[in-house]
């Protein structure tokens, strides 16, 4: 008899992944398995594969590991990370309402907003941007005008008139030689205001490495809101629109304590959704 995995279906501002409780189903061959799940017409279909486990080690309570659609490893999603907050805690995992996880980019504090026992939003400490790492970014005369940042993963933020154009050139700039790992690309504009004049939201598009075009990208949106604020197209906290929703971002420019959290200097704080799509039950063949 197949073994059985019992999974579920999330998705945070349309970025959508299916996640799997390890410590009730060891996966074996995940990037296999992301690849052929991920897939829309022959499998459950999403953006990737989201494992989470207990945490062996007393900075963190939980761990999550996330692969893509095309079966690539990712170090850190910001969507992910909330949907992993609202899993644990409506799941019974955990009755903290401030979560601790273990990711390849580091520990990320995850802040449950929690309404009649329904995790209505969660802010993720997204941790301190990086602008240089030669790791992931080695500029190149030949590559179009734009901004880099490490939010633990690389991204390239382009502003342009034309977000739409990500479609065709995220392709392209994604495994340009100026990123040895590749790269994810967002193509962003300004929002005017009702009054006519350009606000604090922006509207972006992402290529995700490893998924292609996604609905949403939380750090994606964390990074094209530092370089909004790195070249004077918002200030410190801004607003998100991405194809499947809107995100909010905070570029903390003091330690302080607001609404029950406490923001770090310079650490980035997303905020949004998290939401279940369905359970299933799938075999490993």
């Amino acid at each position: 008899m197949a073994e059985k995995v019992k999974f579920t279906k999330m998705h945070g501002a349309g970025n959508d992944y299916i996640y799997v409780d390890t410590t009730r189903f060891p996966i074996d061959r995940p990037e296999e398995l992301a690849r052929r799940w991920s897939a829309p017409h022959t499998g459950i279909g999403s953006d990737g594969l989201v494992l989470i486990g207990r945490s062996a080690t007393p900075e963190a309570d939980f761990t999550m590991r996330i692969f893509n659609a095309d079966g690539s490893e990712a170090m850190m999603c910001g969507n992910a990370s909330r949907c992993v907050g609202k899993y644990v805690y409506e799941r019974g995992l955990t009755d903290k309402t401030v979560v601790r996880l273990q990711t390849l980019s580091g520990v990320k504090t995850l802040q449950l907003k929690v309404v009649g026992g329904t995790v209505e939003s969660v802010t993720v400490d997204m941790l301190v941007p990086r602008l240089t790492d030669e790791r992931f970014y080695q500029p190149r005369p030949d590559l179009p005008e734009g901004t880099f940042v490490s939010m633990g993963n690389p991204h390239y933020v382009i502003f342009t008139d034309n977000v739409d154009a990500v479609e065709h050139e995220g392709p392209r700039l994604e495994r340009h030689a100026a990123f040895p790992e590749r790269c994810n690309i967002e193509f962003a504009a300004p929002l005017l205001s009702p009054k006519g004049e350009v606000g604090r939201a922006l509207r972006t598009r992402v290529w995700e490495r490893g998924s292609g075009i996604t609905q949403a990208c939380g750090t994606g949106a964390c990074a094209t809101a530092v370089a909004a604020c790195l070249t004077g197209r918002a200030g410190r906290q801004s607003t998100i629109v991405m194809d499947g929703g809107t995100l909010h971002i905070e570029w903390s420019e003091s330690d302080r304590s607001a609404e029950g959290r406490f923001y770090r200097k310079n650490h980035v704080y997303l905020t949004g959704p998290a939401a279940f799509v369905f359970d299933g039950e799938i075999e490993i063949s």
